[in-house]
This record gives structure tokens, C-alpha cells and sequence, in this order.
């Protein structure tokens, strides 16, 4: 288990492809983001895209147009090897994961920084709330709702969410826990009925493992930064990059610091 490990440890064995499985409960008490790499000429939509989404989309940083290194919430890092695995797109369609995106790297790319619901994990946990995910070593369970997202230029789609399994005393618990987190999605957006928000198979996610359900116990949904790829299906650009689903940045920035 690496709960215990610094960020620049965990980045360094990112970089060295001695880590490349789910960052879920890895280097608690610090930030985690989504990765999301575009060329500059739709970077300006694909912010407006976030902005008029913030709660499945909350940007942390925007690093200048071909720099790999996220100066505010890690300096010294780098995008292009630092995160356990890379998912890489050409029009719409996945043709790579890897665990290295050196060798698509250009000038022009800008790479967005999006809050990560793993971030609140911790406060969860300190105060007694279990995380199925973690408990059962999987990733954790993401699903594509009918959910629109507001477009902006050639980015639209629907949202995606994450989800856990709570008791309702302790939904109501998470709510009140998560809500100190906006720029990491906050509040859940639906508990309960899945069929509700568009979800016909709980016991089958989109992205991310299945994870046990108790019988008290009802699903509760966060707005997921995996959302993001839903618009790059959509706008379809010539090239995208972002994490493997679960594969997150661990950012120097402590979780404390964004709560409110």
C-alpha cells in the first residue's frame, strides 16, 4: 500500500514505470487531478468547456502551451511520465495506453489539471466512512448518466460519475464531508436509484471495477472528471491525451488547502 508515500515518490516511480495501477488511496492527505492534453487551438473551448461545467470539471491548472510541468500545484513534475498510465487519442478513438507520452509531446500542447473525487477520499476516511474501492483494492466504479453537460465549441457530452456505497447515515455524512471540496467535485450529484440518472447496470461501470453493495446500503454519485473524455469522443480533435481512468496526477498541493 503506498497511503504512506510523499508525491515526489510516488511521480518518481511513475517515471521510472515501477507504478502503473490505480492512484486510489496512494499518497493520502495531497491533491489528485485528471490529466487532459490538447493542442492550443482548442484550448480556449475546451476551458470554456470546464467552466461551464465545474462541477464534473474543476480545473486546478493550465500549464503554458508546450510545457509539461504544472508550476503551481507541483513544480518540477512532469506531465508527460509522472502519472502511472496515459490513454492517447486521434480522433475521437483510443489508439495507445502507455505509461510514458514523451513520444507524442509537442510545442503546441497545453495540459489542463481537473479535480479528482480520489482528493476527498482521506477526510472520508479520517472520519470512519468506508471506501469500498479502497477496502477491496479495485478502481473505483465510474458510469457514463444521461446527465447533459453544457457544450462549449466542439466539446459536449454527457456526464460521467463515480461511485460509493454508503449507509444512508453515512451518505448523508459523505455529503456534509465532500461539500468542503468543490475544486474536487463536491457534494454527490444523485444517490439511490440508478436507473434515475440514466445507469441501467450498477454491476457494470463504464470505467474503473464493480465493488460490493451491502444490503443498508444505497449508491451515492460524483460528478467524475472522466466526464472529460466523453467531450474528446465528441469534439473528436486530432490528438488527445489524458490518464488512464483511476491513473491520476498526485500533485504536491495538500487536500486541506482546497477544502473551504
Amino acid at each position: 500500500m503506498k497511503s504512506s508515500f510523499t508525491p515526489v515518490q510516488i511521480r518518481e516511480l511513475c517515471r521510472l514505470g515501477q507504478f502503473t495501477s490505480s492512484t486510489a488511496g496512494v499518497a493520502a492527505g495531497f491533491v489528485q487531478a485528471n490529466l487532459v492534453v490538447l493542442p492550443q487551438s482548442l484550448a480556449f473551448d475546451f476551458l470554456l468547456f470546464c467552466q461551464r461545467n465545474p462541477k464534473p470539471c474543476p480545473v486546478l491548472e493550465v500549464t503554458d502551451p508546450g510545457s509539461p510541468e504544472p508550476r503551481s500545484i507541483a513544480p518540477g513534475a512532469d506531465l508527460r511520465t509522472d502519472l502511472p498510465r496515459y490513454q492517447v487519442f486521434s480522433n475521437g478513438k483510443l489508439v495507445e495506453e502507455t505509461t510514458d507520452i514523451r513520444q507524442f509531446w509537442r510545442d503546441d500542447l497545453v495540459a489542463f489539471l481537473i479535480g479528482c473525487s480520489f482528493t476527498f477520499e482521506t477526510a472520508m476516511l479520517k472520519a470512519g466512512l468506508p471506501v469500498r474501492h479502497i477496502e477491496e483494492g479495485k478502481n473505483v466504479p465510474m458510469y457514463r448518466t444521461n446527465i447533459p453537460c453544457l457544450p462549449a465549441g466542439c466539446f459536449s457530452g454527457e456526464m460521467v460519475v463515480s461511485m460509493r456505497p454508503l449507509s444512508p447515515p453515512a451518505a448523508i455524512q459523505a455529503v456534509q464531508i465532500t461539500s468542503r471540496y468543490s475544486k474536487t467535485h463536491g457534494t454527490p450529484i444523485h444517490l439511490g436509484d440508478p436507473a434515475a440518472i440514466g445507469i441501467q447496470n450498477i454491476d457494470c461501470p463504464d470505467f474503473g471495477d464493480a465493488v460490493t453493495i451491502g444490503e443498508q446500503e444505497i449508491p451515492v454519485f460524483w460528478a467524475c472528471g472522466v466526464t472529460t473524455q466523453i467531450a474528446l469522443f465528441h469534439a473528436k480533435p486530432e490528438l488527445a491525451i489524458t490518464h488512464a481512468p483511476g491513473h491520476m496526477f498526485v500533485a504536491d498541493l495538500k487536500d486541506e488547502l482546497l477544502a473551504v
